[in-house]
C-alpha cells in the first residue's frame, strides 16, 4: 500500500475538513505509519503504542470540534493497517504500569521490560520520552539530568541517542510552535471582533 493509497483510505473514513493548523501533523503521521507498516522488522509493541496515542493527544490539543478526534485517530491507524482499539488498550495498560513512579524507577522498569531488538522510529522514541515525562519527580529534576536519563536509557535499549535527541527536540519545539500559533489565532479572532 502506497502513501497515496493510505491518504485515499484516510479521507474515505474521515470526511471532515482538518483545520490548517493540524493538517501537517496528520499528514506526517499518515506517512510515518504507512512507512512503518512496510517494515518487516517492525513490531507494534507497547512503547510504540504509547508514542502514537500520546503524541497524537499532545499535537491535537485544542483541535475543534473535539468530538472528531476519536474518528481522526481511528482513521489514521486504519488507513495504514493498524488496529486503533488495540493500540489504545496497550497504551493505556502500559501507562498504568508506570503511574506514580519516579524517574529512576521508570527508567529501570523500561530497561527490564523492553525487548532488546526494538525497531527504531520517531514514534517509539517519543513513547520512551513521554513515559519518562510522566514520572512524579520529572518537573522537579533539572533538565540536564532528565536528558541524561533519557540518553542513557535509549543507549541501553540499543537505539540511536542522536536520533532520539533529535526526535524529542523536534517534538518539544512543535508543541511550543502549536501553542504560539493557537494564541496568535485567538488574538486575531479577538481583534477582528473588535473591528466589526
Amino acid at each position: 500500500m502506497t502513501v497515496s493509497d493510505s491518504k485515499k483510505l484516510f479521507h474515505e473514513q474521515f470526511s471532515f475538513v482538518i483545520p490548517g493548523l493540524y493538517k501537517r501533523i496528520v499528514d506526517e503521521m499518515l506517512v510515518e505509519l504507512n512507512l512503518l507498516n512496510h517494515q518487516n522488522e517492525f513490531n507494534q509493541e507497547n512503547l510504540f503504542c504509547v508514542g502514537l496515542t500520546e503524541t497524537f493527544k499532545e499535537l491535537t490539543r485544542g483541535y475543534k470540534p473535539e468530538e472528531n478526534l476519536n474518528l481522526l485517530f481511528d482513521s489514521l491507524c486504519k488507513s495504514s493497517n493498524f488496529e486503533p482499539s488495540e493500540i489504545k488498550e496497550i497504551s493505556k495498560k502500559t501507562l498504568e504500569q508506570y503511574k506514580e513512579k519516579s524517574l529512576v524507577e521508570i527508567s529501570n522498569l523500561l530497561k527490564e521490560t523492553s525487548k532488546s531488538n526494538l525497531y527504531s522510529s520517531r514514534i517509539l522514541n517519543l513513547g520512551i520520552y513521554l513515559i519518562i515525562s510522566s514520572a512524579k519527580d520529572f518537573n522537579e529534576t533539572k533538565e540536564s539530568e532528565r536528558n541524561k536519563i533519557v540518553s542513557d536509557l535509549v543507549k541501553d535499549l540499543n537505539l540511536s541517542v542522536n536520533k532520539a535527541e533529535k526526535d524529542i527536540g523536534i517534538f518539544k519545539s512543535s508543541i511550543v510552535k502549536l501553542k504560539q500559533a493557537k494564541e496568535l489565532m485567538e488574538e486575531i479572532k479577538i481583534k477582528s471582533k473588535k473591528t466589526k
